[in-house]
């Protein structure tokens, strides 16, 4: 796709239809992120339930279709959340990375209405130490417990917390309210409708830096060499096909199964690869498991010293950046 190309960013125009929209959900335990993602899947993608502790130990991906858009929704767990050692932060950014590979759409910063902390009102300031100072413009307020607000408009509520409205100003005035026990699709409509401007306004690009393409390469890898092991299982399974099927019939099956393969192999290559595990070695067993198609069938510890994470953690575990590359790797945000 054609682009301009100003300074260090490239602008690429036009969101096609078939399009996958990837949304990162972002904020502290308890505040609904769970809920607001199956909210947004229509059915129960993620465990959701009360808790002290974030019921999320992992980023866990899910994928589904509001009004004919294809989306997937990546759920991380609380990023302000004391259980966390350095190691499983620089495990779980890296994984949230890679899930959201070759590059995230929208950043949700989940708020609960009735809980803002002090903590909160950082967040963007994270998201932008994380994943570079652009990460701003992909990023909206999305806020649960909406039934809260009763007789009281949105307006209302965010003008009487000054500390609020400026962290929805931090996302260029971006937010949207959800009543996670409302199952009414209107207000997913709404929230994808705001997703696909905000999408257009960044020049219907999805947001990436060198760590996003890194992790894309080390996807892509990985799925070749997934795809490699698979051959001989996907070749007699092509055979069960020409077997019991004919014509259009068959070349139909037969491109089904390529697209299975592809489809499975990427969603295990983003999930272990040498992006997240810089010395995973996969063994015979693991890569024999990988995918199987039956052709018989039709401030926290999280962001805690963020800076030195992805200055020197991410950076030098994936052999990508050394700790001096930090201000180098904000200067390199680019969108697709």
């Amino acid at each position: 796709t054609a682009g301009i190309l100003i300074k260090n960013l490239t602008f690429f125009s036009g969101l096609n239809s078939d399009d996958e929209i990837r949304i990162i959900l972002i904020g502290k335990t308890g505040n609904g992120k769970s809920a607001s993602g199956n909210t947004l899947l229509q059915r129960e993608a993620f465990i959701s339930r009360c808790a002290p502790r974030s019921v999320t130990s992992e980023c866990e991906k899910a994928k589904g279709m509001v009004n004919g858009r294809r989306i997937a929704v990546i759920d991380t767990p609380g990023i302000y959340d004391t259980k966390y050692k350095e190691y499983e932060v620089v495990t779980e950014l890296k994984k949230c990375i890679s899930l959201s590979s070759p590059g995230p759409h929208a950043f949700l910063i989940v708020i609960k209405l009735d809980r803002f902390t002090e903590e909160e009102q950082k967040t963007v300031e994270l998201l932008q130490k994380v994943f570079g100072d652009k990460a701003a413009d992909y990023s909206m307020v999305l806020f649960t417990n909406g039934d809260q607000l009763q007789n009281t408009t949105i307006e209302e509520f965010t003008s009487q917390c000054p500390k609020l409205t400026h962290l929805i100003a931090s996302c260029n005035g971006r937010y949207h309210v959800f009543n996670n026990r409302d199952n009414n699709i209107r207000q997913v409509s709404q929230l994808v409708n705001k997703i696909e401007r905000m999408v257009i306004t960044n020049g219907g690009g999805y947001y990436t830096n060198e760590m996003f393409r890194e992790a894309e390469r080390a996807i892509e890898e990985q799925k070749e060499k997934i795809l490699k092991a698979s051959e001989e299982q996907k070749r007699r399974e092509e055979e069960i096909l020409r077997a019991k099927l004919k014509g259009d019939e068959l070349d139909a099956k037969l491109k089904w199964l390529d697209e299975e393969y592809e489809r499975k192999a990427r969603e295990k290559a983003e999930k272990k690869n040498k992006f997240i595990y810089p010395g995973m070695i996969l063994t015979s067993a693991e890569v024999g498991l990988a995918i199987g198609v039956a052709a018989g069938t039709a401030g926290g510890p999280l962001f805690m010293g963020i800076g030195a994470v992805v200055g020197g953690l991410v950076g030098a575990a994936a052999g990508l950046i050394g700790p001096a590359a930090v201000v180098a790797l904000k200067s390199k945000c680019t969108t697709q």
